[in-house]
């Protein structure tokens, strides 16, 4: 249940893929298709292909492919509804849902989204002009925030006093309570949920604002940093912070930095790091590792290291071995964080992402930089430590490449930091790519099946499935004829027949002479019986009968080669295949 499938259908219909895609890809025109780099994989010669009239895209490099719903999901990381809200936004249309209660959920979260984007505007806007946000305004400019972060991030100031966003909203106590923006006090009284502090909007994956972390400036009553509660809209655990506008940054990346707070974020982006999320006031969690996975394999941990290292390592190597994700630490200077780093020493800030090391060697490093090595004793220590370290990860190829380089370091023996250690524990098994394959031999069967997508009323009354050998293309054509679009085609075919027809929809149609290309392939179907019918003939004799038969396909077969005669004779051996098709059967 969800968006009606007509609904969908609408969406489809009215959005162009070509523009869609022109935001991601430079493409250009080639024939009747868009030819341009591929955004998926890196390439130097363009195999990604668009037909705008019939919606489809394909790469011909990596074989990635769908509609415009599909590069929606594929190039922002969205659901398949969040996808096509999305496009139906862009195309002004209004969705309705085939299940009332889907349909009351949506309506409701819509109202509750707009609400706090009005809440999230009002905000910036007193940030900006309101006389009593001047402070706030002189402590970002203290931490080098001019207009332009304020702006690209939406700052704004909730000022102090108990209702003014609730009445300026003109709040119902139900809605301020589901966004997390106001509560009703002891006194039965509706107040705001923040009051006296800076504000930082917080997105969800797909851009719609769900939450609101404030921190109190300096000299101001309360905790540092404050969050909105959960809510209908928010859940911590799967929020990330910046991951609406560092996603596309993320997927260029092939990795996402991870920090612990909203100026760590700003800080890393300001120094040229734009793939950096936050947690919003907790520690990072499976639930959050499965959700940046979608956009990249590697996740840098961009926060206090010794923290992270500290009973992480089972945590962290299970989201590697389930995720198959690679999890590496950014080496900071002791006592800092990326934001002080990024008004610092931005270079630094950026070598530190550059330079981040996997988990297991991180931690050795740690142990390895600060521990005593002046006796044996002392590095007998450091090795039984190191040892333990080692002894954590899950990978024995991992494990013993470790305790070669540490047991160098030491003047130990490798097999001693390896002592105790049991088999090897589960192995993660990394996905190989698939092998790259070259576009498609011209054959005159695919011409056909080619005809079948683009022009498919030049062809539908020449062509049958007694026409095609391979088992792929006879059942797409099967799906072509049975199906009342393209699109629907595609829905229901199995997923080598799918991909077979999204690589001719963005295919150029070698052959515009439909009539040409038919003529070839019944040509082909006939000779492949006349040979069968000679063979025949003579392993059996040859009767009066099927000497005629063979005699008249062999007419046939000239009058096929002949631009004068094609066209009734296809009609007469497609009829005469057909028939001969149907009592082998």
């Amino acid at each position: 249940m969800g968006i009606a499938a007509d609904d969908i259908d609408r969406v489809r219909a009215a959005t162009d893929l070509v523009a869609v895609a022109s935001e991601h890809v430079a493409l250009r025109r080639s024939g009747t298709r868009w030819v341009g780099l591929c955004p998926f994989h890196t390439e130097r010669t363009p195999s990604f292909s668009v037909n705008g009239e019939l919606g489809f895209w394909y790469c011909f490099g990596c074989q990635r492919k769908g509609d415009a719903i599909t590069f929606v999901r594929e190039t922002q990381q969205l659901d398949f509804v969040a996808a096509v809200e999305w496009l139906a936004r862009r195309a002004g249309i209004e969705l309705c849902w085939d299940n009332s209660r889907e349909a009351t959920q949506h309506r409701r979260r819509s109202r509750l989204v707009e609400t706090m984007a009005r809440a999230v505007a009002w905000y910036h806007e007193r940030l900006l002009t309101a006389p009593d946000a001047a402070a706030a305004r002189g402590y970002l400019r203290s931490r080098g925030y001019d207009g332009e972060v304020v702006r690209r991030f939406q700052l704004g100031w909730a000022p102090e006093g108990w209702d003014q966003l609730c009445r300026a909203l003109s709040l119902s106590p139900g809605v301020a309570a589901d966004t997390g923006l106001g509560f009703v006090n002891a006194r039965n009284r509706l107040q705001d949920s923040f009051r006296g502090r800076l504000l930082f909007p917080i997105f969800d994956a797909r851009g719609d604002p769900v939450a609101l972390g404030g921190r109190v400036l300096p000299g101001g009553e309360g905790p540092k940093y404050k969050n909105s509660t959960a809510s209908a809209l928010y859940d911590k655990g799967e929020v990330l912070y910046g991951l609406n506008w560092a996603k596309g940054a993320i997927v260029d990346a092939g990795q996402v930095v991870v920090c612990e707070g909203y100026t760590d974020v700003i800080g890393l982006v300001g120094a040229g790091v734009p793939e950096a999320v936050a947690t919003c006031g907790t520690a990072l969690s499976e639930r959050h590792v499965a959700l940046l996975r979608r956009f990249a394999p590697r996740i840098v941990l961009a926060f206090d290291a010794d923290e992270a290292g500290q009973g992480a390592a089972e945590r962290v190597y299970g989201w590697e071995r389930r995720y198959e994700v690679d999890v590496a630490v950014a080496a900071l200077p002791g006592g800092t964080d990326p934001a002080e780093l990024a008004r610092t020493d931005p270079e630094r800030l950026r070598r530190a992402v550059a330079d981040a090391v996997p988990f297991l060697s991180f931690r050795l490093e740690r142990l390895l930089a600060t521990a005593p090595l002046a006796s044996v004793e002392a590095r007998a220590r450091t090795a039984q430590a190191a040892a333990r370290l080692i002894g954590e990860h899950p990978n024995q190829i991992v494990r013993e490449d470790y305790a070669s380089q540490v047991a160098v370091r030491l003047g130990v023996r490798p097999e001693h930091l390896l002592a105790g250690q049991g088999g090897d524990r589960p192995r993660r098994t990394l996905a190989r790519p698939a092998a790259s394959r070259s576009r498609r031999a011209e054959t005159t069967s695919l011409l056909a099946l080619g005809l079948a997508v683009h022009q498919p009323a030049a062809v539908a009354h020449l062509l049958h499935e007694v026409l095609f050998v391979k088992p792929v293309e006879r059942a797409a054509y099967r799906a072509l004829a049975s199906a009342a679009t393209l699109h629907d085609a595609v829905a229901e075919a199995e997923p080598e027949v799918a991909e077979l027809l999204l690589r001719l929809a963005v295919d150029e149609v070698a052959d515009p002479h439909a009539e040409a290309v038919v003529g070839r392939l019944v040509d082909e179907a006939a000779c492949r019986v006349l040979a069968d019918l000679e063979v025949d003939a003579q392993a059996i004799g040859q009767p009066f009968d099927e000497a005629q038969r063979i005699g008249w396909l062999k007419l046939q077969v000239e009058n096929l080669r002949d631009d004068t005669t094609r066209g009734p004779a296809v009609e007469q051996v497609l009829e005469f295949l057909v028939e001969r098709d149907g009592r082998q059967r």
